[in-house]
Order: C-alpha cells, then structure tokens, then sequence
C-alpha cells in the first residue's frame, strides 16, 4: 500500500490574529495537498495553532482573561481565517490538546530516562520575543543584540537542558548525506552554515515562578516545557506517534513541512531534527523541509510586532478567496521573499482570470452555442492536443519542485496558446464556409478540451472556479489525457467566471 502524502505547515502561534503571511503558508500547503489528491494519492494535510508560551501568558495578562481564553479566541480567528480561505486539512493541531500533552510528557520522559535531558543552573540574556536565550553569535559586531530579538533581559536560573550538541556532528553528516531534505537547495546552505555555528544544549524548561502557560515537565512538576520543544512534537503527536502507532507508522515521515525561512534554524533544521534522532529516529525517517521566505511590505517583513501587517480576511471580503490565492501562488517563488501588493493582485486577477481564462471559457461556449447548439464533434486528432500535453507535463513537473508559481506559468501559457489559436483560426470565418464545417468542429471541440483540461490544472489553486468551469462544460472529468469530452457531448451555458476587479482612477 502506498503511503499516504502526508504535509504539514509551521502550526500558528496565538500570540496575536493571522496576518497575511500566515495565509500564503497555508494556501501553499493546501495548494501542494490538492495536487496530490488530484493525482489519486491518499493526503493527510496538518494544520493548527500552538497556545502556549509566555507571550501568550503576557497577552492573556495584558487582556484581563485566562491564558486558555485568550489563546482559544486568537485561535477561532484562525479556524474563521482558513474556512473563508477554502484550506481543505486532514488533521487540526491544537497544543492543549490531550493527544498532545500525553505525547510530550511520554517523549519527555523518554529523553529524561535516555539522559539526554539534565538540570543545570544558567545565566545569560534572554529574548522575551523568542523565547529562549541568547548566546555571544547572537550578538552584532558593536555587542549588541538585533532588535529582531525584541526586548532582551539577563537571567539567572535552574532548568533542565536537552543535550543539542551531542547530536552535531551526526546532524553535519545527515545533511551532507541528504541534500533533498531541505528545500530549496540555498536554504539546505542556510542550515548548513548554521549548524556549524551550533554550541551549547537547549533549555527546554521554564520555571512556573516565570511561566505557568505551558505543559508540566513529567519528571519535576516546578517546570513547564519550552514553547518550541513543546510545539515542534505536533507534527508527530496528531500523526498518532504515541497514541495510534500502527497510524504513525504508515505516515511518517512527512513528505514535506511547509515552514518559513525565520524557524528554519534552530528551531526546525536543528532543535527538531536533533529531536528526532533522539528519540531513535533513523536517517530515512526525517521529514523534508520545505522553506518558504517573507511576505513583504515596503520591503520590510509583515508582522504584528513591526507594525506592518496586512489582513487577509480583509482581502477576502474585497476581492474573494480565490482572486488572493491565485495572486499569492502565481506571484511567490517558493523559498524567496515576495513584495505583497494590492495593485498587483488586482492585476494578476484581471489579466490572468478575467482576460486569460474566463475569456477563452466565455468566447469557446459563446460560440459552440452560436454555430453548433453547444454539440460538440470528436475530431480525429487535434493542433492543441500536443500544446496540451506539454502543459500538463510543465505543471506536473512544477509541483513535483515544488513551485506553484511556475505550474501556474505553465497553465497561463497554455490558455495564451488557446487564446491565440482562436484568433489564427477564426470559427467566426468557418461558421460561413459550408466546406469547412469539419474544421470548425475541431476547433470546437479542441478548445473545449483544453479548457476541461485547464480546470484540473487550476483545480489546487483556484478550486471553486475550477468546479464551475466544469459546470459551464458540463463535465466532471477530472483527468488531463486529451480526448475526454465525447462525440457528441453538449456544452452548458456560459456565465461570468471571473469578473474584472474594477479600481477607482
């Protein structure tokens, strides 16, 4: 039995409401899981929110409620987010969870008896934006630590420590040995270079004098488990690793965790990995990472604690889901940063949809219906079927890389070839010529399969508009052979797909 695709994304911190980077993770995510159930694999897609933490605790302080309800409504605005967004998951992480806690607490105690956790005293200065503390590298050339760490303050302390560098030099030979586990490739240097870095184990506690928010240490019920030791465990908690084995087995690895470039070291490329190979996790059961880079605005990184943030939500409610999707998956190379604009996304919408696709759907049924009552004839053969074909194997292709943006590159050339093959041919000129009757009805006949087949190549981007052009064809073929649509099969009525977006001047 072949194992299910199993895709994960960065689970969201209820610090603070979604903004539009954490949108573009997730519709890439979902995008890369409809791909793969459009081609007939079993997918499990993971997503959710990670509710402890200090910052968490402090919000919660700052809001006058509990930790739990402060995190519980951050977190309904996500779910709220994500159905408005049509992400299709498999699998909903929630850090409170039960699952979860049992199955922090069971690998806590599993490194604790293995001696790869211990107790030990540490000073040392301590970013309150990220959590953890701060070594000499992380300091600039004028001693002084980046405001990219927030507030940074000196403490003292007794926790318990996980022993990191340990596991170094194995974690050196396991990326030189597997290029492919990190993408894309300049990412796999990024890490590279950062573990060369690495020194000095990871404090995976907090005292509950400093931070009640968190789940109890097994072993020692003064401590709470550090908020990115806790939340990098979702990805196999609710895969089942200690509550439905025989699931996890049949799931693990995952085949890609959907993360952005500022977790991709430590947190995923080091602490998690290391993590794993801890618990005894062989070379060949590490997840691939797949890195994504920021969402920008004005050229600076879009976050809450920057004060530049852009809601998504209200994107939708301007332009519809499907519109932001297309924009964010048509314009973000996968791995680098991306300038967001609005005035861009108006653009790609018009051009792209309205002008490309929706046109070439409007003019194909407008005149199967003027010159043939929407009845098509099967040709023999077809000068579209090869252009066709090479589509396909360019979008396939794109998404085995996985980059969206160049499937969607694929699709938009084919529909300009589609476009452009109306105009060369001219039924409008067939339709006059008795003699040329059979012609025209290739011509038919060829568009309309290229469009059914353009449906399945926008079905994981812009998954509504795909089903309604499946509608106005009237079809539920879903597969990209040519010559699906068969003799004599009647078209449906047109109706706008993709009407334009119109800006004040």
């Amino acid at each position: 039995m072949e194992k299910p695709f199993y895709i994960t994304t960065a689970i969201d911190y209820t610090n603070a409401p979604p903004h539009i980077g954490h949108a573009y993770e997730k519709i890439l995510g979902d995008v890369m899981a409809r791909d793969r159930r459009a081609r007939g694999r079993e997918v499990v897609y993971l997503i959710g929110v990670d509710q402890h933490g200090q910052k968490v605790q402090q919000s919660a302080a700052r809001a006058g409620v509990r930790p739990e309800v402060f995190a519980q409504d951050v977190t309904a605005k996500f779910l709220d987010l994500w159905k408005r967004l049509d992400i299709a998951y498999d699998r909903w992480a929630e850090t409170t969870a039960p699952q979860h806690t049992e199955c922090v607490r069971a690998i806590l105690n599993q490194l604790h008896q293995k001696g790869k956790i211990y107790k030990a005293r540490h000073g040392g200065y301590y970013s309150v934006r990220q959590e953890q503390f701060l070594t000499e590298k992380d300091r600039g050339a004028d001693g002084s630590f980046s405001p990219d760490w927030g507030e940074v303050v000196f403490l003292e302390e007794e926790n318990y420590y996980f022993c990191l560098t340990e596991f170094k030099d194995w974690l050196v030979g396991f990326l030189e040995a597997h290029r492919e586990s990190v993408l894309p490739a300049f990412r796999w240097t990024e890490l590279r270079n950062a573990v060369e870095r690495l020194t000095g184990d990871l404090c995976i506690s907090r005292p509950k004098s400093r931070l009640a928010w968190g789940i109890e240490l097994p072993f020692d019920p003064e401590f709470v488990t550090y908020v990115w030791f806790d939340a990098l465990i979702n990805y196999i908690s609710f895969a089942g690793y200690t509550s439905h084995p025989v699931d996890f087995e049949r799931l693990w690895p995952a085949d890609y965790q959907v993360i952005g470039k500022d977790i991709l070291a430590p947190a995923h490329g080091i602490y998690w990995l290391i993590m794993l190979r801890a618990l005894d996790f062989p070379d060949e059961r590490m997840p691939r990472l797949l890195v994504h880079g920021y969402i920008n605005l004005r050229g600076d990184k879009i976050s809450k604690s920057a004060g530049n943030t852009v809601d998504p939500a209200e994107l939708v409610g301007k332009y519809g889901a499907e519109a932001l999707r297309y924009y964010l998956m048509r314009e973000a190379v996968t791995g680098q940063d991306m300038e967001f604009s609005e005035d861009r996304l108006v653009a790609r919408h018009n051009s792209d949809l309205a002008n490309g696709l929706g046109n070439l759907l409007n003019r194909t049924l407008g005149m199967a219906k003027r010159y043939r009552q929407g009845v098509l004839k099967k040709p023999a053969d077809s000068p579209l079927a090869a252009p066709a074909a090479e589509a396909v194997s360019r979008h396939r292709a794109a998404f085995d890389r996985c980059e969206p943006h160049a499937a969607l590159e694929a699709a938009a050339a084919f529909v300009a070839h589609c476009n452009g093959f109306i105009e060369e041919s001219a039924p409008w000129k067939l339709a006059k010529d008795p003699a040329q009757a059979e012609r025209l009805d290739a011509v038919l006949y060829g568009l309309a399969e290229s469009l059914r087949i353009l449906a399945t190549l926008h079905e994981a981007t812009i998954p509504q508009a795909a089903q309604s052009l499946r509608e106005q064809l009237n079809t539920s073929l879903t597969d990209t052979a040519w010559g699906g649509l068969p003799d004599g099969h009647v078209l449906g009525a047109p109706r706008p797909l993709f009407p334009r977006i119109e800006t004040p001047a």
